[in-house]
């Protein structure tokens, strides 16, 4: 197999692997060199429509980006969309294949796709200077290495040296190095190259002593120890958890232009997608994001967001429950600002004929917009381009709803009925003119003295956060270190650490 290549592996879930991943990229790509990423197997409900009509995870979308080319299935052949506890859509080189209990596919299905993923990473390798892979989760998971494709199955069947990264900021960083070199086999061990300390505060020569004992248990070295720096976080990829980190600022509101701020609420539906397509209004001066899930929460937002799901007809129930459908109908009937995203715009229709996702038929929606869903088995894929509010405006579908607007004026292929706008266009709110058109339509509804900051631009924005994550390579990391190894593989000779994983 040619081209160079390197796998960013984690103690734990969130030790961040996608971070560091898109950090190296941008540094490397600023070196001159021709990088992409690739992560075989992801599990997320946030994820992105190449340009091909092929669906992987946002992370990756985020990373090509980082390494200034195009994204392509072949850098996240495996994405996994949960649908609840226990299953998940499997979405094969950009394509759903089926829906998999977790039994199914670690039973069988997933060590079947290790030839499939091998060779896409092979066609990267060699079309690239060099690739930077992504594990998931845990690389000493020993109940799952059997069939494991993502994490050492990888690095040994594609030659790849690791590099482990820990989250300081969690503690006990040292016993998850440690523990984590510990529980695989020699064979894998022998792919280990060392580690990198993640989110770290404080006075880096306190730090100095335990590497050092580190290196002498494992015989491993630390290839950096990067700052902890809010607002570096990247698309998140775990859909199952509420993250407000944002893809741009971190729970920080630039100062408004206009007199007023712009409150925005978004319901944090359960199995939630996509959610960072509030990213952009949070990236606004003067505009505040939070996410809710109580009635009362609705109370002072000038806009409500209800986002997108995997599960529409549970979602709905979900709103019933907690009272937030009716504070819904009654701020629609009020005509305050209300937008739905994919899943939160067939909410908001008067019907939904799902026998694919729920498989429960019929069920009544919010009555809120003038249409009807039908869930068809084929997913809609693709990335539209149109005008909206006078503005250019593009954005990306993902869903198996089928919308029949039946009244209302049109809006972005969906319809709008007063100040209840809906629509399947993920990341139209990225398109900076048609943004702050919005926001002044949602200002002037709300009452508010509000006024969208003229010159913010969002993708400028996430390149300036791409470029923070390369600095923070290129200051904190040993790059000649991380280049020699990413150019010739781990190091020969590494000792094997007791006990090794069971046989």
């Amino acid at each position: 197999m040619t081209g160079r290549g390197l796998l960013v592996a984690g103690t734990t879930s969130d030790a961040g692997k996608s971070v560091v991943t898109a950090g190296i990229c941008r540094w490397l790509v600023r070196q001159g060199v021709k990088v992409a990423p690739f992560k075989a197997q992801n599990m997320s409900l946030n994820s992105f429509v190449t340009r091909e009509g092929a669906e992987i995870g946002r992370a990756q979308a985020m990373q090509a980006q980082a390494c200034r080319v195009e994204p392509t299935a072949l850098m996240n052949p495996v994405l996994l969309k949960p649908g609840g506890e226990r299953s998940s859509q499997v979405v094969l080189l950009g394509r759903p294949v089926g829906e998999m209990s977790a039994r199914g596919y670690h039973g069988g299905r997933q060590q079947a796709l290790l030839g499939t993923v091998l060779d896409c990473l092979a066609e990267l390798r060699g079309t690239y200077d060099a690739v930077i892979c992504e594990g998931a989760g845990s690389p000493a998971e020993i109940n799952l290495r059997r069939t494991d494709i993502v994490n050492m199955g990888i690095a040994r069947n594609a030659r790849l040296p690791v590099l482990v990264v820990g989250d300081i900021d969690r503690g006990g960083v040292f016993a998850s190095f440690f523990g984590t070199v510990a529980l695989l086999s020699p064979e894998d061990q022998r792919c280990v190259a060392g580690f990198l300390v993640n989110k770290f505060r404080g006075d880096v020569s306190l730090l100095e002593p335990g590497l050092d004992m580190l290196r002498s248990l494992t015989g491993r070295r630390t290839y950096g120890v990067l700052p902890y720096r809010h607002g570096l976080g990247i698309d998140e990829e775990d859909g199952l958890r509420v993250s407000m980190r944002g893809t741009v600022r971190e729970s920080v509101v630039a100062p408004p232009v206009g007199e007023d701020v712009l409150r925005v609420a978004v319901c944090a539906l359960p199995l939630m997608s996509n959610f960072t397509d509030v990213d952009a209004l949070a990236a606004e001066p003067g505009v505040v994001v939070r996410f809710v899930d109580r009635p009362e929460e609705l109370a002072d937002a000038d806009l409500v967001v209800i986002p997108g799901t995997r599960g529409t007809v549970r979602a709905l129930e979900w709103l019933r429950e907690r009272g937030l459908a009716a504070a819904l109908a009654r701020r629609a009937a009020e005509q305050r600002p209300v937008l739905g995203i994919c899943g939160g715009f067939q909410i908001l229709g008067e019907h939904i004929e799902d026998d694919v996702e729920s498989r429960r038929g019929r069920v009544d929606g919010l009555g809120i917009l003038p249409l009807r869903v039908r869930f068809a088995r084929e997913k809609t894929l693709a990335r539209p381009a149109g005008e909206a509010l006078g503005e250019p405006v593009e954005g990306y579908e993902i869903h198996h709803g089928v919308a029949e607007v039946t009244g209302g004026d049109p809006f972005l292929d969906g319809c709008r009925a007063g100040q209840t706008w809906g629509t399947h266009w993920h990341g139209s709110l990225e398109s900076d003119g048609f943004r702050r058109a919005f926001l002044r339509e949602v200002a002037a509804a709300a009452g508010r003295r509000f006024v969208p900051a003229p010159g913010t631009s969002f993708a400028a924005l996430r390149e300036e956060q791409l470029d923070r994550l390369g600095d923070l390579i290129e200051q904190h990391a040993d790059t000649d270190a991380l280049w020699r190894l990413i150019e010739s593989g781990a190091p020969q000779g590494l000792p094997f650490i007791p006990p090794g994983a069971p046989a």
